[in-house]
């Protein structure tokens, strides 16, 4: 019976009280609990009901492929409208040079920057199920798209004989050959991020933790920073890929910083500052400001100017960007050849470019009130990249900067990324040789400026080691793994250390024996609170993890610390304890033989009182004492009551209690282990029994026969409390006065 009662006091505590018997998990499922009877379908009905078509599944399935159809009908036109159109336009704006800046990123030509701001933008806009973020180039995918074109089309591979028997490379024939790279590694990773959503495997995500994520993307901001240096100083060095290609970077620019082009560093420095300056205000001033200066456009309009009307690139040799076809590209068919040898980067692609847009997606889902889902987000992603690699795009996913900017200037659902891939089309199709004259230390100036967003994740170390040292270890491993490595091995490396760190979890749990609160059924760490009792003869063990194959051995040592109880020891010295006692009997028994009429008394020491006493004995008659636990107690005869007579002097434990609460999984290893200690500690007389099972974790325990003798139900039990009662009341002991 149980019930709740409320004082009048406002201030007085919510009081509840419950009488009820002392249940064990063999009462509880065969009196307490019955199970819902449940019909059991045949595998072949399962799949003809998951095969059957009706309107409203069919609806389900287009509404749920198709999110736009959810939200186009009823979409508000004067109260959406207007933010959505300045959003776009913003969002374009600042679109158009990041798309330029990070097509060399990829290696490839700058107008196929423009084309991957254009397909995936407007496919987005059908399929994706985030109304804020913005699809597009990105620069820590572009760096790694670079990173394989570069592998698989060096410029070692396009060398010709020039003049003087010099080698020079053929900049066309290799671009050319960069961009069927990209465009068939963009279509394999559309089509593993188009495969594992339709498995729906959007969860996979979750094994790329935000310490991993943020230290990965710190580090590829090292790799883009040290790649655009040369670019800013107009040095020409060959690019480099994989282990420690940072510091083959460095050591090329520094090896060739007297070739400096005076002229493109002042241009890459006055934008740099510009561009600093305006992004600066613009966070200070966000909220005055109805949308945000377009520094990056005002800088690549005016540098263009200047280069076009002071002809740079013939009088001072500064490098711009080159020719830009006016219009789109025929759609073509990408390189099937060349799969087997992307398929490893195609894959660490397609995982990281959706991690990144899946967890832009929940933030701005969660700060506006709506859901997103992952395995939608990743068919989204699978389309947009597959899709459009028939038209000369490279993998794309969402921006950071960009989403700010789209959320922040009245965005509201996905017309803003709609608009904004108009504008970029426009700028294709009509304008876009105005870009031509465009020096690239402005593009790099724009690169190295985003991504001071990135640099100031550094602030996570201090952050985390005041709050997680794991968390902290996870995020340098997957910082210098990246850096060091190359942003693929040191994405694996990030990986692994992670799931490590789990299982070093469950390898170092915090073990504790638990208490009493005095007059309450709560149980706590003994160690830790003063409040918390431990009973008479009974020891509580909680040990914070799962039992399972890897970390059976390590609990059960645990346990035989925090208890201070070995059965091997106790059995040893119970041994050993005969032994003497034996011996010791056999020498009595041949002195009382020999002296058997001449004695009359004898006298023993109390080792407790310090006193002796003077014990009469007849020839016939003998009462040895001996001390244990410090009471006078009669010697035992050789029996079988042996045995237990010694080893009430070893320990005055009589229970252990497993607290179950914290294991959410066990498996056969556990099971026999846990078995084998029940087994173990009955050989010392000493009874372990278990509390706080969840309903799955007995269920897998049954599974796993676990309950067969000596293990039964009876000693499985819903509450430590429970436990603790039935255990004080079941021995011939006084029951501690707290227990109740």
């Amino acid at each position: 019976m149980e019930h709740v009662t409320v004082s009048e006091e406002p201030s007085a505590a919510l009081m509840y009280h419950v009488e009820r018997p002392v249940f064990s998990e063999g009462y509880i499922d065969s009196e307490l609990l019955h199970r819902k009877k449940r019909t059991s379908k045949s595998l072949q009905r399962r799949i003809a009901e998951h095969l059957r078509c009706s309107s409203e599944k069919a609806k389900s399935v287009v509404f749920g492929f198709l999110p736009i159809l959810t939200w186009l009908p009823s979409y508000p036109l004067k109260q959406y409208l207007f933010g959505d159109i300045v959003s776009g336009i913003s969002t374009g704006v600042m679109q158009l040079p990041q798309g330029l800046a990070y097509a060399m990123l990829a290696a490839v030509p700058p107008v196929f920057g423009l084309y991957s701001s254009f397909y995936p933008v407007l496919l987005y806009t059908f399929f994706g199920t985030s109304k804020h973020i913005s699809i597009g180039t990105f620069a820590v995918i572009s760096l790694m798209i670079g990173g394989v074109a570069v592998r698989e089309a060096p410029d070692s591979m396009f060398a010709v004989n020039g003049t003087n028997a010099s080698q020079v490379v053929d900049f066309e024939a290799r671009d050319a050959r960069r961009v069927e790279v990209v465009v068939a590694l963009t279509t394999l990773v559309g089509i593993i991020q188009l495969v594992l959503g339709l498995l729906r495997f959007g969860f996979l995500a979750i094994y790329l933790t935000e310490p991993l994520v943020r230290g990965f993307t710190t580090a590829a901001a090292v790799h883009v920073s040290v790649s655009q240096i040369k670019y800013l100083l107009g040095v020409h060095t060959a690019r480099f890929n994989g282990p420690l290609s940072v510091v083959y970077s460095l050591d090329a620019v520094f090896r060739n910083i007297a070739s400096t082009n005076v002229v493109t560093l002042i241009i890459g420095l006055v934008c740099t500052v510009f561009l600093y300056i305006i992004k600066d205000l613009n966070e200070r001033f966000k909220k005055k400001l109805p949308i945000p200066i377009p520094g990056e456009i005002i800088v690549v309009i005016v540098s263009t100017g200047i280069s076009y009307g002071m002809v740079m690139s013939e009088n001072y040799g500064v490098e711009v960007v080159g020719k830009i076809p006016t219009g789109l590209l025929p759609p073509k068919i990408p390189d099937f050849s060349v799969f087997p040898n992307l398929f490893p980067d195609a894959f660490a692609i397609s995982v990281v470019g959706f991690s990144i847009a899946i967890s832009l997606a929940k933030t701005f889902a969660l700060k506006h009130g709506y859901s997103v889902d992952g395995n939608q987000e990743l068919i989204a992603l699978g389309l947009c990249n597959f899709m459009s690699s028939f038209f000369h795009t490279f993998v794309v996913t969402a921006s950071m900067s960009r989403s700010l900017v789209q959320e922040s200037t009245g965005g509201h659902t996905e017309i803003a990324g709609l608009l904004a891939s108009i504008l970029v089309l426009l700028v294709v199709v009509a304008i876009g040789f105005v870009f031509q004259p465009l020096p690239t230390t402005v593009l790099a100036a724009i690169i190295m400026v985003n991504l001071l967003g990135m640099f100031k994740q550094l602030k996570d170390i201090p952050a985390l080691w005041r709050t997680s040292k794991i968390e902290l270890a996870i995020w340098l491993v997957s910082f210098f793994a990246s850096v060091l490595l190359g942003l693929d091995y040191g994405l694996v490396v990030a990986m692994g250390f992670a799931i490590l760190t789990v299982i070093y979890r469950t390898q170092c749990p915090k073990n504790a024996l638990l208490g009493q609160i005095p007059d309450t059924g709560l149980y706590f760490d003994v160690d830790e609170y003063e409040e918390a009792e431990e009973c008479s003869g009974i020891k509580i063990f909680q040990s914070n993890t799962s039992i399972y194959f890897a970390n059976s051995d390590l609990y059960v040592s645990a346990l035989k610390a925090k208890t201070g109880i070995d059965p091997a020891k106790l059995l040893a010295g119970r041994k050993s304890q005969i032994k003497y006692a034996k011996r010791d009997n056999g020498e009595r028994k041949a002195v009382n033989h020999c002296s058997s009429v001449k004695k009359n008394a004898v006298v023993l020491l109390d080792v407790e009182l310090g006193v002796t006493h003077e014990v009469v004995a007849g020839p016939k008659k003998q009462m040895d004492h001996v001390y244990t636990n410090g009471q006078m107690n009669e010697n035992h005869t050789e029996s079988d009551s042996e045995d237990d007579f010694f080893l009430q002097r070893l320990t005055p434990i009589h229970t252990i209690i497993l607290d179950f609460t914290p294991v959410n999984f066990i498996d056969s290893v556990g099971a026999k282990c846990i078995k084998s200690v029940i087994k173990e500690f009955a050989t010392v007389d000493v009874k372990v029994v278990l509390a706080g099972c969840s309903r799955t974790l007995l269920s897998d325990l049954r599974t796993l026969k676990f309950f067969c003798e000596p293990v039964t139900p009876d000693l499985i039990f819903p509450t430590i409390h429970d436990a603790v009662l039935h255990c004080k009341h079941s021995r011939d002991v006084p029951v501690c006065p707290d227990v109740q």
